[in-house]
Protein backbone atom coordinates (compact mmCIF):
# COMPACT_ATOMS: atom_id res chain seq x y z
CA UNK A 1 0.00 0.00 0.00
CA UNK A 2 3.18 2.15 -0.66
CA UNK A 3 2.59 5.31 -2.57
CA UNK A 4 4.73 8.52 -2.99
CA UNK A 5 3.12 11.68 -3.36
CA UNK A 6 2.61 12.44 -7.21
CA UNK A 7 4.43 15.79 -8.33
CA UNK A 8 6.12 18.47 -6.58
CA UNK A 9 4.24 19.58 -3.55
CA UNK A 10 6.50 22.74 -2.99
CA UNK A 11 4.99 24.73 -6.18
CA UNK A 12 1.45 25.99 -6.88
CA UNK A 13 0.35 25.49 -10.24
CA UNK A 14 0.30 28.74 -12.16
CA UNK A 15 -3.22 30.50 -12.06
CA UNK A 16 -2.92 32.30 -15.47
CA UNK A 17 -2.36 29.15 -17.27
CA UNK A 18 -4.02 29.20 -21.19
CA UNK A 19 -4.53 25.77 -20.94
CA UNK A 20 -8.29 25.01 -21.24
CA UNK A 21 -8.08 21.41 -20.46
CA UNK A 22 -5.58 21.34 -18.07
CA UNK A 23 -8.15 24.53 -16.28
CA UNK A 24 -11.19 22.24 -16.94
CA UNK A 25 -9.73 18.81 -15.91
CA UNK A 26 -8.18 20.49 -12.87
CA UNK A 27 -11.31 22.35 -11.74
CA UNK A 28 -13.41 19.15 -12.20
CA UNK A 29 -10.75 17.52 -9.66
CA UNK A 30 -11.07 20.47 -7.09
CA UNK A 31 -14.50 19.98 -7.39
CA UNK A 32 -14.78 16.02 -6.99
CA UNK A 33 -12.23 15.24 -5.37
CA UNK A 34 -10.37 18.00 -3.50
CA UNK A 35 -11.29 16.53 -0.68
CA UNK A 36 -9.51 13.15 -0.89
CA UNK A 37 -5.93 12.11 -0.49
CA UNK A 38 -5.48 9.29 -2.18
CA UNK A 39 -6.91 8.86 -5.49
CA UNK A 40 -6.55 5.72 -8.28
CA UNK A 41 -6.33 6.06 -11.80
CA UNK A 42 -7.75 3.48 -14.00
CA UNK A 43 -4.64 3.31 -17.10
CA UNK A 44 -5.36 1.34 -19.85
CA UNK A 45 -2.02 3.26 -21.79
CA UNK A 46 -4.84 4.62 -24.58
CA UNK A 47 -5.36 8.35 -25.39
CA UNK A 48 -8.03 9.44 -22.91
CA UNK A 49 -6.60 7.09 -19.90
CA UNK A 50 -2.88 8.55 -20.68
CA UNK A 51 -3.69 11.98 -20.34
CA UNK A 52 -5.85 11.81 -17.35
CA UNK A 53 -2.49 10.28 -15.89
CA UNK A 54 -0.39 13.13 -16.99
CA UNK A 55 -3.42 15.63 -15.99
CA UNK A 56 -3.60 14.09 -12.15
CA UNK A 57 0.02 13.97 -11.52
CA UNK A 58 0.07 17.91 -12.40
CA UNK A 59 -3.35 18.24 -10.22
CA UNK A 60 -2.14 16.46 -7.07
CA UNK A 61 0.24 18.74 -5.28
CA UNK A 62 1.11 15.67 -2.42
CA UNK A 63 -1.52 13.43 -2.79
CA UNK A 64 -1.09 9.87 -3.29
CA UNK A 65 -1.86 8.53 -6.37
CA UNK A 66 -1.53 5.18 -7.83
CA UNK A 67 -3.01 3.40 -10.67
CA UNK A 68 -3.92 0.50 -12.45
CA UNK A 69 -3.94 -1.44 -15.74
CA UNK A 70 -6.64 -4.44 -16.31
CA UNK A 71 -4.67 -7.23 -18.48
CA UNK A 72 -7.86 -8.48 -20.54
CA UNK A 73 -5.65 -11.04 -22.08
CA UNK A 74 -8.12 -10.43 -25.38
CA UNK A 75 -5.24 -9.50 -27.41
CA UNK A 76 -1.70 -11.05 -28.27
CA UNK A 77 -0.35 -7.28 -27.10
CA UNK A 78 -2.61 -6.64 -24.02
CA UNK A 79 0.52 -7.88 -21.33
CA UNK A 80 3.16 -5.41 -23.56
CA UNK A 81 0.35 -2.56 -23.43
CA UNK A 82 -0.13 -3.26 -19.91
CA UNK A 83 3.84 -3.11 -19.04
CA UNK A 84 3.67 0.03 -21.17
CA UNK A 85 1.07 1.66 -19.13
CA UNK A 86 3.18 1.08 -16.21
CA UNK A 87 6.60 2.45 -17.13
CA UNK A 88 4.77 5.55 -17.99
CA UNK A 89 3.12 5.63 -14.38
CA UNK A 90 6.68 5.11 -12.82
CA UNK A 91 8.05 8.08 -15.12
CA UNK A 92 5.87 10.34 -13.11
CA UNK A 93 6.63 8.44 -9.81
CA UNK A 94 2.98 7.25 -9.57
CA UNK A 95 3.12 3.60 -7.73
CA UNK A 96 1.29 1.12 -10.85
CA UNK A 97 0.10 -2.67 -10.60
CA UNK A 98 -1.31 -4.85 -13.23
CA UNK A 99 -4.52 -6.65 -12.70
CA UNK A 100 -5.07 -9.40 -14.75
CA UNK A 101 -8.19 -11.09 -15.41
CA UNK A 102 -8.55 -15.03 -15.12
CA UNK A 103 -11.46 -16.06 -17.43
CA UNK A 104 -13.97 -18.73 -17.19
CA UNK A 105 -15.38 -20.60 -20.05
CA UNK A 106 -16.48 -18.22 -22.52
CA UNK A 107 -19.93 -17.80 -22.51
CA UNK A 108 -22.31 -14.75 -22.90
CA UNK A 109 -21.58 -11.52 -23.96
CA UNK A 110 -17.44 -10.77 -23.85
CA UNK A 111 -17.84 -7.09 -23.72
CA UNK A 112 -20.05 -6.90 -20.86
CA UNK A 113 -18.41 -9.73 -18.93
CA UNK A 114 -14.89 -8.00 -19.25
CA UNK A 115 -16.46 -4.71 -18.46
CA UNK A 116 -17.79 -6.63 -15.08
CA UNK A 117 -14.52 -7.74 -14.97
CA UNK A 118 -12.48 -4.53 -14.99
CA UNK A 119 -14.93 -2.93 -11.91
CA UNK A 120 -14.50 -6.15 -9.60
CA UNK A 121 -10.75 -6.36 -10.20
CA UNK A 122 -10.47 -2.54 -10.00
CA UNK A 123 -13.03 -2.02 -6.71
CA UNK A 124 -10.69 -4.94 -5.12
CA UNK A 125 -7.72 -2.77 -5.73
CA UNK A 126 -9.30 -0.13 -4.61
CA UNK A 127 -10.06 -1.67 -1.52
CA UNK A 128 -6.41 -2.85 -0.34
CA UNK A 129 -4.62 0.26 -1.41
CA UNK A 130 -7.01 2.16 0.58
CA UNK A 131 -8.42 4.86 -2.20
CA UNK A 132 -10.73 6.99 -1.60
CA UNK A 133 -11.77 6.92 -5.14
CA UNK A 134 -10.68 5.96 -8.92
CA UNK A 135 -10.93 7.96 -11.72
CA UNK A 136 -12.11 7.09 -15.20
CA UNK A 137 -10.99 8.50 -18.31
CA UNK A 138 -14.24 8.68 -19.77
CA UNK A 139 -14.93 12.26 -22.25
CA UNK A 140 -17.25 14.01 -23.69
CA UNK A 141 -17.64 11.85 -26.80
CA UNK A 142 -18.24 9.28 -24.62
CA UNK A 143 -20.93 11.15 -22.84
CA UNK A 144 -22.23 11.16 -26.33
CA UNK A 145 -22.01 7.61 -27.23
CA UNK A 146 -23.23 6.67 -24.05
CA UNK A 147 -26.33 8.61 -23.83
CA UNK A 148 -27.24 7.54 -27.84
CA UNK A 149 -26.93 3.78 -27.31
CA UNK A 150 -29.15 4.22 -24.19
CA UNK A 151 -31.38 6.27 -26.56
CA UNK A 152 -31.12 2.82 -29.16
CA UNK A 153 -32.36 0.80 -25.91
CA UNK A 154 -34.79 2.80 -25.23
CA UNK A 155 -33.63 4.17 -21.61
CA UNK A 156 -35.75 6.46 -19.70
CA UNK A 157 -34.81 9.70 -17.94
CA UNK A 158 -31.81 8.09 -15.92
CA UNK A 159 -30.36 6.33 -18.62
CA UNK A 160 -30.64 9.02 -20.94
CA UNK A 161 -28.94 11.68 -18.43
CA UNK A 162 -25.96 10.14 -19.12
CA UNK A 163 -22.77 8.96 -17.39
CA UNK A 164 -22.81 10.74 -13.86
CA UNK A 165 -19.20 12.54 -12.55
CA UNK A 166 -19.10 10.74 -9.19
CA UNK A 167 -21.04 7.56 -8.34
CA UNK A 168 -20.36 4.86 -6.01
CA UNK A 169 -20.30 1.01 -7.09
CA UNK A 170 -19.23 -1.92 -5.99
CA UNK A 171 -18.23 -0.13 -2.76
CA UNK A 172 -15.81 2.35 -4.47
CA UNK A 173 -16.16 5.75 -5.66
CA UNK A 174 -15.72 6.45 -9.61
CA UNK A 175 -14.86 9.66 -10.31
CA UNK A 176 -15.41 10.77 -14.07
CA UNK A 177 -12.65 14.73 -14.45
CA UNK A 178 -12.67 14.51 -17.87
CA UNK A 179 -16.59 14.69 -19.19
CA UNK A 180 -16.42 18.05 -20.37
CA UNK A 181 -13.66 17.58 -22.69
CA UNK A 182 -13.42 16.39 -26.00
CA UNK A 183 -11.35 13.05 -27.41
CA UNK A 184 -9.58 15.03 -30.00
CA UNK A 185 -8.74 17.91 -27.72
CA UNK A 186 -7.01 15.53 -25.26
CA UNK A 187 -5.20 13.98 -28.29
CA UNK A 188 -3.70 17.79 -29.41
CA UNK A 189 -3.28 18.48 -25.52
CA UNK A 190 -1.15 15.09 -25.77
CA UNK A 191 0.72 15.61 -28.81
CA UNK A 192 1.44 19.53 -28.18
CA UNK A 193 3.62 17.94 -25.29
CA UNK A 194 4.97 15.16 -26.88
CA UNK A 195 3.36 12.37 -24.71
CA UNK A 196 2.58 8.77 -26.68
CA UNK A 197 -0.17 6.58 -26.26
CA UNK A 198 -1.51 3.31 -27.17
CA UNK A 199 -4.32 3.01 -29.76
CA UNK A 200 -6.51 -0.36 -29.00
CA UNK A 201 -7.37 -1.60 -32.47
CA UNK A 202 -10.94 -3.13 -31.03
CA UNK A 203 -12.10 0.55 -31.21
CA UNK A 204 -12.71 0.01 -34.73
CA UNK A 205 -14.09 -2.90 -34.84
CA UNK A 206 -17.97 -2.26 -36.27
CA UNK A 207 -18.94 -5.80 -34.45
CA UNK A 208 -19.42 -3.31 -31.04
CA UNK A 209 -22.37 -1.49 -30.34
CA UNK A 210 -20.31 1.70 -28.87
CA UNK A 211 -17.92 2.03 -32.32
CA UNK A 212 -21.48 1.83 -34.43
CA UNK A 213 -22.58 4.44 -33.01
CA UNK A 214 -18.91 6.32 -32.64
CA UNK A 215 -19.12 5.89 -36.49
CA UNK A 216 -22.78 7.01 -36.70
CA UNK A 217 -21.58 10.36 -34.56
CA UNK A 218 -18.63 11.04 -36.87
CA UNK A 219 -20.64 9.98 -40.37
CA UNK A 220 -23.64 12.36 -39.69
CA UNK A 221 -21.82 14.93 -37.83
CA UNK A 222 -24.02 15.18 -34.60
CA UNK A 223 -22.30 17.63 -31.86
CA UNK A 224 -21.20 15.66 -29.09
CA UNK A 225 -21.66 19.12 -26.54
CA UNK A 226 -25.14 19.47 -27.86
CA UNK A 227 -25.78 15.91 -26.65
CA UNK A 228 -24.09 15.84 -23.61
CA UNK A 229 -25.59 19.32 -22.53
CA UNK A 230 -29.30 17.31 -23.25
CA UNK A 231 -27.84 14.33 -21.09
CA UNK A 232 -26.77 17.42 -18.28
CA UNK A 233 -30.56 18.85 -18.51
CA UNK A 234 -32.17 15.25 -18.54
CA UNK A 235 -29.95 14.77 -14.97
CA UNK A 236 -31.53 17.74 -14.06
CA UNK A 237 -35.00 16.29 -14.39
CA UNK A 238 -33.69 13.53 -12.63
CA UNK A 239 -32.55 14.76 -9.52
CA UNK A 240 -36.03 17.13 -9.64
CA UNK A 241 -37.89 13.08 -9.58
CA UNK A 242 -35.47 11.94 -6.64
CA UNK A 243 -36.52 15.00 -4.72
CA UNK A 244 -40.32 14.01 -5.27
CA UNK A 245 -39.08 10.47 -4.35
CA UNK A 246 -37.66 11.04 -1.32
CA UNK A 247 -41.06 13.42 -0.14
CA UNK A 248 -43.49 10.97 -1.17
CA UNK A 249 -41.54 8.38 1.49
CA UNK A 250 -41.29 10.56 4.18
CA UNK A 251 -42.49 8.21 7.54
CA UNK A 252 -41.13 4.96 5.81
CA UNK A 253 -39.87 2.57 8.17
CA UNK A 254 -37.92 -0.55 8.82
CA UNK A 255 -39.54 -2.94 10.62
CA UNK A 256 -37.82 -6.32 11.51
CA UNK A 257 -35.68 -6.08 7.66
CA UNK A 258 -38.96 -5.12 5.79
CA UNK A 259 -39.39 -1.94 4.46
CA UNK A 260 -42.53 -0.06 5.09
CA UNK A 261 -43.83 3.14 2.68
CA UNK A 262 -46.95 4.91 3.89
CA UNK A 263 -49.41 3.82 1.19
CA UNK A 264 -51.40 6.46 0.38
CA UNK A 265 -48.91 8.79 -0.65
CA UNK A 266 -47.05 6.18 -2.92
CA UNK A 267 -50.60 5.46 -4.48
CA UNK A 268 -51.11 9.22 -5.43
CA UNK A 269 -47.62 9.29 -6.81
CA UNK A 270 -46.94 9.66 -10.54
CA UNK A 271 -46.05 6.68 -11.59
CA UNK A 272 -42.51 7.60 -12.52
CA UNK A 273 -42.24 8.36 -8.84
CA UNK A 274 -43.68 5.08 -7.78
CA UNK A 275 -41.55 3.20 -10.07
CA UNK A 276 -38.28 4.81 -8.14
CA UNK A 277 -39.98 4.25 -5.00
CA UNK A 278 -40.45 0.60 -5.49
CA UNK A 279 -37.14 -0.13 -7.57
CA UNK A 280 -34.92 1.15 -4.18
CA UNK A 281 -37.07 -0.55 -2.05
CA UNK A 282 -36.73 -3.68 -3.78
CA UNK A 283 -32.86 -2.97 -3.84
CA UNK A 284 -32.53 -2.37 -0.53
CA UNK A 285 -34.59 -5.66 0.74
CA UNK A 286 -33.43 -8.30 -2.10
CA UNK A 287 -29.76 -6.61 -2.10
CA UNK A 288 -29.48 -6.55 -5.56
CA UNK A 289 -26.59 -4.61 -7.33
CA UNK A 290 -28.60 -3.21 -10.20
CA UNK A 291 -32.40 -1.94 -10.67
CA UNK A 292 -34.84 -4.84 -11.92
CA UNK A 293 -35.95 -4.10 -15.77
CA UNK A 294 -38.66 -1.44 -16.07
CA UNK A 295 -41.02 -3.82 -17.69
CA UNK A 296 -40.94 -5.94 -15.09
CA UNK A 297 -41.20 -3.34 -12.05
CA UNK A 298 -44.35 -1.86 -14.48
CA UNK A 299 -46.16 -4.97 -14.43
CA UNK A 300 -45.35 -5.54 -10.68
CA UNK A 301 -46.77 -2.09 -9.90
CA UNK A 302 -50.00 -2.36 -11.98
CA UNK A 303 -50.38 -5.91 -9.69
CA UNK A 304 -49.96 -3.84 -6.14
CA UNK A 305 -52.20 -0.76 -7.21
CA UNK A 306 -54.58 -3.57 -7.82
CA UNK A 307 -54.68 -4.93 -3.83
CA UNK A 308 -52.46 -7.66 -5.05
CA UNK A 309 -48.99 -8.72 -4.32
CA UNK A 310 -45.86 -9.23 -6.50
CA UNK A 311 -42.56 -10.70 -6.31
CA UNK A 312 -39.51 -9.60 -7.87
CA UNK A 313 -35.81 -9.80 -7.38
CA UNK A 314 -35.78 -11.72 -4.44
CA UNK A 315 -38.30 -9.43 -2.29
CA UNK A 316 -41.76 -9.30 -2.07
CA UNK A 317 -44.42 -6.11 -2.31
CA UNK A 318 -47.65 -6.13 -1.01
CA UNK A 319 -50.23 -3.17 0.17
CA UNK A 320 -50.66 -4.03 4.11
CA UNK A 321 -53.44 -1.75 5.66
CA UNK A 322 -51.91 2.21 5.71
CA UNK A 323 -48.29 0.61 4.37
CA UNK A 324 -46.79 -1.13 1.59
CA UNK A 325 -44.74 -3.73 2.79
CA UNK A 326 -41.67 -4.85 0.77
CA UNK A 327 -40.33 -7.86 2.73
CA UNK A 328 -37.63 -10.12 1.97
CA UNK A 329 -38.72 -13.23 -0.38
CA UNK A 330 -38.31 -16.47 1.70
CA UNK A 331 -37.59 -18.47 -1.39
CA UNK A 332 -34.05 -15.91 -2.15
CA UNK A 333 -33.47 -16.06 1.20
CA UNK A 334 -32.85 -19.75 1.75
CA UNK A 335 -31.22 -19.93 -1.30
CA UNK A 336 -28.00 -17.68 0.21
CA UNK A 337 -25.27 -19.03 1.82
CA UNK A 338 -25.24 -20.24 5.10
CA UNK A 339 -23.72 -17.74 7.37
CA UNK A 340 -20.72 -18.98 9.70
CA UNK A 341 -19.51 -16.57 12.64
CA UNK A 342 -16.54 -15.23 13.16
CA UNK A 343 -13.97 -15.20 15.90
CA UNK A 344 -16.23 -13.15 18.01
CA UNK A 345 -19.10 -15.14 17.54
CA UNK A 346 -20.25 -12.23 14.55
CA UNK A 347 -22.00 -13.04 11.51
CA UNK A 348 -23.61 -10.98 8.61
CA UNK A 349 -26.21 -13.18 6.59
CA UNK A 350 -28.50 -12.05 3.60
CA UNK A 351 -26.53 -9.04 3.03
CA UNK A 352 -29.62 -7.68 6.10
CA UNK A 353 -28.88 -8.52 9.46
CA UNK A 354 -25.90 -8.81 11.68
CA UNK A 355 -26.10 -11.51 14.34
CA UNK A 356 -23.40 -11.92 17.49
CA UNK A 357 -23.29 -14.25 20.13
CA UNK A 358 -22.76 -17.07 17.94
CA UNK A 359 -21.08 -20.74 18.31
CA UNK A 360 -18.32 -21.73 16.00
CA UNK A 361 -20.10 -25.17 15.19
CA UNK A 362 -23.54 -22.65 14.53
CA UNK A 363 -24.98 -21.48 10.96
CA UNK A 364 -27.39 -18.98 9.84
CA UNK A 365 -29.69 -19.71 7.50
CA UNK A 366 -33.59 -18.94 6.63
CA UNK A 367 -35.73 -20.28 9.14
CA UNK A 368 -38.30 -21.42 6.53
CA UNK A 369 -42.12 -22.36 6.70
CA UNK A 370 -41.60 -25.87 8.48
CA UNK A 371 -40.66 -24.57 12.33
CA UNK A 372 -43.10 -21.78 12.34
CA UNK A 373 -45.97 -23.69 13.90
CA UNK A 374 -44.03 -24.07 17.12
CA UNK A 375 -42.65 -21.17 17.17
CA UNK A 376 -45.76 -19.16 18.05
CA UNK A 377 -44.64 -16.47 15.44
CA UNK A 378 -48.02 -14.61 15.14
CA UNK A 379 -47.32 -13.00 18.36
CA UNK A 380 -44.04 -11.89 16.38
CA UNK A 381 -45.50 -9.60 14.77
CA UNK A 382 -44.35 -10.69 11.73
CA UNK A 383 -46.16 -11.75 8.28
CA UNK A 384 -45.63 -15.41 8.11
CA UNK A 385 -43.48 -14.31 4.66
CA UNK A 386 -41.07 -12.41 7.01
CA UNK A 387 -40.49 -15.23 9.50
CA UNK A 388 -39.43 -17.77 7.21
CA UNK A 389 -37.21 -15.08 5.76
CA UNK A 390 -35.89 -14.61 9.03
CA UNK A 391 -32.62 -15.80 10.34
CA UNK A 392 -32.19 -19.22 11.48
CA UNK A 393 -29.40 -20.30 13.42
CA UNK A 394 -29.00 -23.70 13.14
CA UNK A 395 -26.29 -26.81 14.73
CA UNK A 396 -26.69 -28.97 11.31
CA UNK A 397 -30.49 -30.07 10.96
CA UNK A 398 -31.43 -28.97 14.59
CA UNK A 399 -32.56 -25.30 14.62
CA UNK A 400 -31.23 -24.02 17.61
CA UNK A 401 -32.69 -20.68 17.88
CA UNK A 402 -34.91 -17.87 15.91
CA UNK A 403 -33.65 -14.41 16.91
CA UNK A 404 -36.71 -12.89 15.73
CA UNK A 405 -39.27 -14.64 16.68
CA UNK A 406 -38.23 -15.44 20.37
CA UNK A 407 -35.39 -13.32 21.66
CA UNK A 408 -32.16 -15.11 23.34
CA UNK A 409 -29.98 -13.14 26.47
CA UNK A 410 -26.80 -14.32 24.93
CA UNK A 411 -27.66 -13.22 21.23
CA UNK A 412 -28.47 -10.10 19.42
CA UNK A 413 -29.43 -9.61 15.92
CA UNK A 414 -29.79 -6.15 14.20
CA UNK A 415 -30.73 -4.55 10.59
CA UNK A 416 -28.15 -4.02 8.57
CA UNK A 417 -29.49 -1.55 6.49
CA UNK A 418 -32.49 1.14 7.54
CA UNK A 419 -34.33 4.33 6.27
CA UNK A 420 -31.34 6.22 5.90
CA UNK A 421 -29.66 3.62 3.37
CA UNK A 422 -32.97 3.59 1.50
CA UNK A 423 -33.25 7.38 1.01
CA UNK A 424 -29.08 6.73 -0.48
CA UNK A 425 -30.58 4.57 -2.94
CA UNK A 426 -33.40 6.80 -4.33
CA UNK A 427 -30.40 9.03 -5.49
CA UNK A 428 -28.24 6.35 -6.31
CA UNK A 429 -27.38 7.00 -10.47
Amino acid sequence: MGCDPAGPCDEDPDPTTDDPVTRRVHAALDRLAGDMSRLGIALSGGGDSTALLHLAQGWARGRCLMAATIDHGLRPESTAEAAGAGRAAAALGIDHATLSWQRGPASGNLMAAARDARLRLLSDWAAQNRLDAVLLGHTLDDQAETVLMRLARGAGVDGLAGMSASRRANGTVWLRPMLAVSRAELRDWLTARGIGWVDDPSNENADYDRVRIRKAVEALGLPAAQIAQSAANLASARDALQDVAAAAASGAEIRNGSLYLPWTPFRRAPQEVRRRLIVAGLRLVGGADYPPRREAVLRALTAILTGARATLEGAIAEPAGDWLRIMREPVAAARGAPGVPDAQGECRWDGRWLLSGLCADQQVRALGYDPLPGLKWRLSGLARDEAAASPGIWKGDQLIAAPLLESRAEMTVRPLAGVPEFMALLYTH
